[in-house]
């Protein structure tokens, strides 16, 4: 699921979900509306199956990119920044969203993301990534209380340790 959603500008909510099914499978019209339906109803989007994607809000293009995202039945869904460019709220309703499907619709996700709020809301394990490594996985717990002190920094976002110092140390060479 992209940051920015990816909805195609000259295409209804439901032609937008429906698209996957209509390029990748012999299913009958009905049977792409009724899947359509279903996959809207799951993300709370249902009544808006008619409307383009300019008249929806942010929150609602992820929504419907998820509901796009969910119409081939993945076990595995990638999430690139899901509440990127949403305020508190939404990405709470997002992040819940996500959570449930996760439960409902039996997918697994990968999320990348520099949330950490909606990341510990979401996560039953995490990864942190520095300089193109995992540098410590596991429970968020096990993040939390990290001795790491890159992991710490980053978890707290404080201005001092060896992240900025890696980069003052670049700068000055």
């Amino acid at each position: 699921v992209y940051q920015y959603s990816a909805l195609l500008s000259s295409l209804t909510v439901r032609d937008n979900v429906g698209l996957p099914l209509e390029e990748t499978t012999d299913k009958s019209q009905d049977e792409i509306d009724t899947i359509v339906d279903a996959k809207l109803e799951l993300v709370g989007m249902k009544d808006s199956r008619n409307l383009m994607p300019s008249e929806l809000s942010g929150g609602m293009r992820k929504r419907v990119s998820l509901a796009r995202a969910l119409v081939l039945e993945p076990e595995l869904i990638l999430f690139d920044e899901p509440v990127a460019g949403l305020d508190p709220v939404m990405s709470s309703v997002i992040d819940e969203l996500i959570i449930t499907l996760s439960e409902k619709a039996k997918v697994t996700s990968i999320i990348v993301t520099h949330e950490m709020d909606s990341a510990f809301r979401i996560a039953t394990r995490m990864a942190m990534l520095y300089q193109g490594k995992i540098i410590e996985e596991g429970k968020p717990e096990t993040l939390k209380q990290s001795k790491n002190p890159v992991v710490s920094q980053f978890l707290s976002g404080s201005t001092e340790g060896p992240i900025l110092d890696e980069i003052n140390h670049a700068d000055t060479a």
